[in-house]
């Protein structure tokens, strides 16, 4: 079943030279329901440009982003987040932790924006991750890893059925990127989410059997690239 389906999909800027700098341009991308697929994306190929349009974080030029049958382009502000709230996690490079709040707060504050299942739930994925001691630290009190471990705890709170992860492991060191990657791999499956991982990290694009270069569906990077 196909999840996510997207066509005819740009997205520009306003250029400082003025005029205006077309960075996505995708004709045709498909994504199944629980896929786990993996994006090259190098510098200028707009991975993190196209992933926040998946997600209804920016709003695209023109084309269509139907996810489980529902067009998400034309829906207003107001509504695309609540859709991503029920619907998405997002796992951000930077993690984009709240400091002052403890590693199950975070996890929790995940929960407020859509139906999430509540303080058990936010606890047992946690536990899964290895961090039932650390529950109570703030983000300046883990390590990298431990960071990264408590974003992906929040992507995963709702339930959603997609994550979407921009260079998850990119702050990393080796060691901890691939424990990272691994959890995070096995709890989409477990959880029947379907993942879509842009890095530039050839041992990260390996792990995957399906990986797609974002600049051959991105005619705009393509562009850049020539």
């Amino acid at each position: 079943m196909t999840l996510l389906q997207i066509r005819d999909l740009k997205k520009s800027y306003s250029s400082p030279e003025g005029g205006s700098q077309l960075v996505v341009d995708v004709p045709a991308f498909d994504l199944a329901a629980r896929r786990q697929v993996a994006l090259e994306g190098r510098s200028g190929s707009g991975k993190t440009t196209f992933l926040n349009l998946i997600a209804g974080i920016l709003k695209p030029d023109s084309g269509s982003i139907v996810f489980d049958g529902v067009e998400l382009v034309g829906a207003g502000e107001a509504r695309r987040d609540a859709f991503r709230a029920s619907h998405m996690g997002f796992v951000f490079q930077a993690f984009h932790l709240l400091p002052g709040h403890t590693a199950l707060e975070n996890v929790e504050l995940g929960m407020l924006f859509g139906p999430g299942p509540g303080r058990a739930f936010a606890e047992h994925l946690l536990e899964r991750l290895g961090l039932t001691d650390r529950m109570r630290y703030r983000p300046p009190q883990l390590s990298l890893g431990q960071q990264q471990r408590v974003a992906l705890a929040r992507a995963l709170a709702n339930r959603p059925q997609l994550v979407l992860a921009d260079e998850p492991t990119g702050s990393l060191d080796v060691h901890h990127a691939g424990e990272a990657l691994a959890l995070t791999r096995e709890l989409c499956s477990e959880q029947g989410a379907a993942l879509l991982l842009v890095s530039h990290d050839a041992a990260v694009l390996g792990a995957f059997e399906t990986r797609l270069d974002l600049a051959q569906l991105n005619r705009a990077a393509a562009e850049v690239r020539a």
